[in-house]
């Protein structure tokens, strides 16, 4: 009976540990997204889409990782003027990319205001 619960014991530790290394080698996913706007729309999304990479290295940053994987997500825009923005305001086609996707619309202001996202996982 001894070796028994020794044995089980054991296992049951095994378990334990690998069950914690599996939690931690699992990746953390969160989407992020970032607006500007621009007289034109190519500086709209480049400023957009450096919007995101300043929340990459914030995410580097506040989590102490060097790798963060990018790949493109919808998200909602985010206008600055107006609480909604309604169909015919967006500016077509979307940009996606391999790590981001950008929707642009005609702003108050602004002409062009546009929304990257992107999920990130670290």
């Amino acid at each position: 009976m001894g070796s028994f619960t020794r044995v089980f014991g054991m296992a049951l530790l095994v378990a334990v540990i690998g069950m914690t290394f599996h939690a931690s080698a699992q990746a953390r996913c969160v989407g992020i997204s970032g607006t500007a706007d621009g007289f034109d729309q190519q500086t709209a999304i480049s400023r957009a889409q450096d919007s995101v990479a300043q929340s990459v290295a914030g995410i580097k940053s506040q989590y102490r990782v060097r790798s963060v994987s990018l790949s493109p997500r919808k998200m909602q825009p985010q206008p600055y003027w107006r609480d909604e923005v309604t169909p015919d305001l967006y500016v077509k086609p979307d940009i996606v990319t391999s790590q981001t996707h950008t929707v642009c619309w005609h702003g108050v202001v602004s002409p062009y205001v546009c929304t990257s996202g992107a999920r990130a996982c670290f």
